[in-house]
């Protein structure tokens, strides 16, 4: 009996020996902006997951919306592209069809919910979609009184409320019940025909909001001016029209900002990234480069007075918008660090600029790019291109280049490419059919990168595909779409044409172009050479038993990282159902977790009350066609 109780003692002392201790509990970390921090970092001192422990993450709790029970068939026309936000002691939220949340970190119980009651019966242009809330405290109002703190969500129907952030009600001293008009003056010719998608920002008492307009419907589009408001109050503070000051002044409207915007509360200064003016691909009304589209650019919050602007595509007849969040960090490229703004793009540059002025950093060069645009058209002759880093997604394919998994595919994509015109990148739409490679979801998209500015590295992910726009002379458009009406045909009213865009894929509906299709870069902005790159995402979920023939191919994807003190990248994106961790030093794939739908979102991370969580929204994607659902999910070291 005695050796019998040694025996099992030593086994009792051999398992607690090989047993994985438990983490150290940390200091309390939140994520209090959509971007992590105001400038859109989107890093993290939390450093409890490591290299080291992260394939002991578990999911910690998950958290249903209920979309799946009350918007079932609305869910085929939604995003659910959300980051929530730590703040206050509270996680906040929103779902594609703005129900906004405030949740317990530790649990992920609801402790509110307020619906915005939208009308889910319309279709908009990017799908039902809230990216984020906003948070901001009044520093004048006493602490506990009502809607001291204050949770703020633009919404599909274009109004913006304040709620407050310990009830959830709106706050009724802000506007008209706790909502304003947030595109006041907004001339559309269907009700749906704009949207807001993306968070709103708040920096000196001022409310600032963008927006998504439909694109390619008219020439004489509404205007894209980005609208402040003041946030106790709600009165409209100032308005800013990124055309307003082109020379020659153009007739188009557009030129939105529907991606994230960001700020620098030091200086107070808000930051644009604005899109293409009206419409995409046929730019006849509006020669020159249409003033402040397709630019970073940096207002005064106070005033919305232009501070600067830096433009990153001329004359855009390509939809090559600014897609992402511009990102504030401190980069020492040439040996002297300087306060900057780092901004990804479609065509899959980075532009790094200073803060202060505008001016490159990473030097610019204007560079020639193909012309003979159809009649009317007058293209620029240069475009920017940074000297560093290398673009991180290819833009050049020749009809040899084609992909495909048997002869017969490839021949097929061979046949494709050849086809259409295709100089390389900026090689003008025609009525013959042009290829734009990077496609128009990027390169880079609205996810933007990650920056872990002690280290002075970028983390960005970027998708490869082939579009392909054909020119229509306005007469034959109607034809068009009555033939083809699976196809996104639209009719740049006003113009000398429409278009037609459509992805260039096999007849096994893979891209024709050479994969990866969905790539993790790290880039070190102090030389500005790429570190590393790595394949993000596999076919699991798009074709079950594909990964037998395209193992290491990627997928395009939607959505950012992330990066933490711990030494790793977190992104889901890809479209197969997965949260991955990635080693930032090496670029390796250390742990994916297995989500219940399309993680086409950007996670964040956190850490309450000694526990550091990693959450993202697992709902699915309409465009990307990912498995929908309405879940958030949390991962988390076992306790």
């Amino acid at each position: 009996m005695t050796q019998r109780l040694l025996a099992s003692a030593a086994l009792l002392t051999l398992a607690a020996c090989s047993a994985p201790p438990a983490p150290a509990p940390a200091a309390d970390v939140g994520w209090p902006s959509y971007g992590g921090d105001a400038g859109g970092q989107r890093f993290s001192s939390a450093a409890q997951v490591t290299p080291a422990n992260v394939k002991r993450l578990k999911v910690a709790w998950r958290y249903s919306t209920g979309d799946l029970a009350t918007h079932r068939e609305a869910l085929e026309r939604a995003a659910f592209e959300a980051t929530p936000i730590l703040a206050g002691g509270r996680l906040y939220l929103c779902t594609p069809f703005n129900v906004a949340s405030a949740h317990n970190p530790a649990t992920g119980k609801a402790l509110w919910r307020f619906d915005a009651k939208i009308d889910t019966s319309f279709s908009y242009p990017n799908s039902f979609n809230c990216r984020g809330v906003a948070y901001w405290r009044d520093p004048a109002a006493p602490a506990g009184a009502p809607c001291a703190e204050r949770v703020f969500m633009a919404t599909n129907d274009r109004r913006l409320f304040a709620l407050d952030a310990a009830t959830g009600k709106a706050c009724p001293g802000f506007g008209t019940g706790g909502a304003v008009d947030a595109m006041p003056g907004a001339q559309l010719r269907r009700p749906a025909g704009a949207q807001i998608t993306s968070a709103p920002v708040v920096v000196g008492g001022v409310v600032v909001v963008g927006s998504s307009i439909d694109d390619n419907q008219r020439v004489h589009e509404t205007s894209g001016a980005v609208h402040a408001f003041d946030a106790v109050t709600g009165a409209l503070r100032w308005s800013y029209d990124p055309l307003s000051g082109a020379k020659p002044a153009v007739a188009a409207g557009a030129a939105n900002v529907w991606a994230p915007m960001s700020v620098d509360e030091a200086r107070g200064l808000v930051f644009l990234p604005t899109s293409s003016p009206s419409p995409d691909f046929y730019g006849a009304a509006r020669p020159g480069d249409a003033g402040h589209a397709n630019s970073v650019v940096a207002l005064h919050a106070d005033t919305g007075e232009l501070a600067w602007a830096f433009q990153t595509t001329h004359h855009d007849v390509w939809d090559y918008d600014v897609p992402a969040q511009p990102t504030l960090g401190v980069v020492g490229y040439g040996g002297q660090a300087r306060p900057a703004v780092i901004q990804t793009t479609k065509q899959g540059l980075i532009f790094t600029l200073d803060r202060r002025t505008g001016q490159p950093i990473i030097p610019v060069e204007e560079r020639p790019v193909p012309q003979g645009g159809e009649v009317g058209e007058v293209l620029s002759p240069t475009q920017p291109f940074p000297v560093a880093p290398a673009p991180l997604a290819p833009n050049r394919i020749k009809p040899e280049d084609a992909y495909g998994l048997t002869p017969w595919d490839r021949d097929a994509c061979r046949k494709l490419i050849a086809g259409a015109r295709n100089e390389g990148i900026y090689t003008p739409p025609s009525t013959k059919g042009t290829i734009l490679y990077p496609f128009t979801g990027g390169g880079s998209n609205w996810g933007g990168i990650a920056y872990d500015a002690g280290r002075g590295i970028a983390f960005v992910n970027t998708s490869s595909a082939l579009h392909k726009v054909t020119l229509i002379p306005k007469g034959r458009v109607a034809g068009e779409r009555k033939a083809n009406p699976g196809v996104e045909i639209s009719p740049q009213e006003g113009a000398a044409f429409g278009m037609r865009r459509e992805l260039l894929r096999s007849p096994l509906g893979l891209p024709c172009n050479p994969p990866p299709w969905g790539v993790l870069s790290a880039v070190d902005m102090t030389t500005g050479k790429i570190l590393w790159r790595s394949v993000l995402g596999t076919t699991r979920d798009l074709a079950p038993g594909s990964q037998l023939f395209t193992k290491g191919v990627g997928t395009p994807n939607f959505g950012g990282p992330i990066v933490t003190a711990g030494g790793l990248v977190f992104i889901g994106a890809a479209m197969d159902n997965y949260l991955r961790a990635f080693d930032a030093a090496s670029g390796r794939e250390l742990w994916k977790g297995r989500l219940p739908a399309g993680g086409q979102a950007t996670p964040m991370t956190y850490v309450w009350k000694g526990r550091q969580y990693v959450v993202i929204a697992a709902g699915g994607h309409a465009k990307s066609d990912t498995k929908r659902g309405d879940q958030v999910v949390a991962f988390a070291l076992p306790q």
